[in-house]
């Protein structure tokens, strides 16, 4: 009788544990509400100032160097990552995003408005295909191996991160 207990009570605790085990890095993950700012392999900067960053996803710088053109790639409308680029480093709202790039695609200030994706598996794609290509994406959908930008010398998840 006590080895039915003890084996009952063994089947019931392991499930336990590895459900708990499996929760545990999601709520210990500081950067998990972050958006990191990615890049393709080529981008040949690993740190960007906040000043840099706005310029670039305002379209004001456009060039990484002489011959590698930035390639802007955003998230659609409503995607989080979009949500805390519009308040953090544009400061405008959707609709001001919106007119601000048919403003610069109308005074040929640049050649096209950013790429746009309906979730962060085509982004993540797309950096890692097309030189010169930036992005932000919410940091726990980052795979290994992905180059990430640090902004101001600081990466998601530390405390003086800008970018959630």
């Amino acid at each position: 009788m006590r080895r039915i207990i003890v084996r009952l009570g063994c089947r019931a605790v392991v499930p336990l544990a590895l459900s708990f085990a499996l929760l545990l890095p999601l709520a210990a993950s500081p950067a998990s509400d972050d958006v990191v700012v990615i890049a393709n392999p080529s981008v040949p900067v690993n740190d960007l100032s906040f000043a840099e960053l706005r310029r670039i996803f305002l379209g004001e710088r456009q060039f990484w160097s002489s011959n590698l053109r930035i390639s802007l790639l955003l998230s659609a409308p409503a995607a989080r990552d979009r949500e805390v680029l519009l308040k953090t480093v544009y400061d405008m709202s959707e609709a001001q995003l919106r007119q601000h790039w048919i403003g610069k695609v109308f005074r040929a200030e640049v050649a096209s408005a950013p790429q746009m994706f309906y979730s962060d598996e085509e982004i993540l794609q797309a950096v890692a295909a097309i030189p010169g290509s930036i992005a932000a994406v919410n940091a726990a959908r980052i795979p290994r191996g992905i180059k990430v930008v640090r902004i101001d010398g600081h990466l998601p998840g530390e405390s003086s991160y800008r970018l959630r």
